[in-house]
């Protein structure tokens, strides 16, 4: 099976146009190029799957024991595709009109109560002696059983989740600079990493 799979960095959003004339809102992302640093077998390591390395570091200032893979990111796909260790992955592995897949880590929002996370319009009515109540949750639970349930909707750390977005198009590709543009939003912040796969919905 051939790669389907590379990282990026996310560069930030523009619009372009398409043959019609209309504006498409697209993402521009650096997709590779990656470098094959290890492939897994299931005779060796139990499961079949292909690791690669993004953006190449001074050796000088890693450990020594990572100094065969001087990359700032390593991440694998499972499967069992046709490529050696040494290989690049370039952003000419997908083709415009392709579907993909897109996973990030979303921006963080540190601490934030209810109605910002969750959406709630706050606890009882804004006027009729109401104070001090207005961006409260309200009552978190009867007597019965006296506790907390687990994953009970409140106030908490916002962001940094990682967050999968499906059946994107890739608008187009510029084999020289290594972007590809992505129709639509992509989670996290600029120059964060996204890992982008081709998308088969079936």
């Amino acid at each position: 099976m051939k790669m389907n799979f590379i990282l990026g960095k996310k560069l930030g959003m523009t619009q372009v146009f398409d043959e019609k004339g209309g504006v498409l809102p697209v993402t521009l992302v650096e997709a590779g190029p990656c470098v094959v640093t290890d492939v897994k077998s299931k005779e060796r390591d139990g499961y079949d799957a292909v690791q690669l390395g993004f953006l190449k570091i001074n050796e000088k200032k890693i450990e020594k024991s990572k100094k065969n893979k001087p990359y700032r990111y390593l991440r694998e796909i499972r499967g069992n595709f046709d490529v050696s260790p040494g290989e690049n992955v370039s952003v000419e592995t997908f083709s415009e009109g392709d579907k993909v897949k897109v996973e990030g880590v979303s921006k963080g929002k540190g601490f934030a109560g209810v109605m910002k996370r969750w959406n709630f319009s706050g606890a009882g009515s804004k006027t009729h002696g109401t104070k001090h109540n207005e961006r409260k949750p309200g009552s978190i639970g009867s007597m019965f059983p006296q506790r907390v349930f687990k994953g009970k909707k409140m106030a908490g750390r916002m962001g940094t989740d990682s967050v999968t977005m499906k059946n994107l198009q890739i608008v187009s590709i510029d084999p020289e600079k290594n972007i590809m543009a992505i129709k639509g939003a992509l989670p996290g912040k600029n120059k964060g990493l996204l890992k982008i796969e081709k998308y088969d919905e079936s």
